[in-house]
């Protein structure tokens, strides 16, 4: 994912969705090809700072679906 620096950052700032974690940590997606998204997990320490968890690219945005949806409602 080095290479996809840029794009994880976005994709954290300008998500197409994001949904709750397990354990508190927030998973953002952003569609950046026909059949393929960038997925971040990151934790929120507070409106101004957090950390990234870690970064991949899937074809299967499906699974997320499962999961509570916090942004956009």
């Amino acid at each position: 994912m080095a290479g996809y620096y840029f794009e994880t950052m976005e994709t954290v700032s300008s998500p197409d969705a994001v949904y709750a974690g397990k354990s508190g940590e927030c998973i953002a997606l952003k569609r950046i090809a026909t059949n393929k998204s960038i997925v971040v997990v990151y934790k929120e320490i507070s409106s101004e700072d957090g950390f990234v968890i870690t970064a991949f690219l899937t074809s299967r945005e499906k699974q997320f679906e499962r999961r509570v949806r916090l942004w956009p409602h």
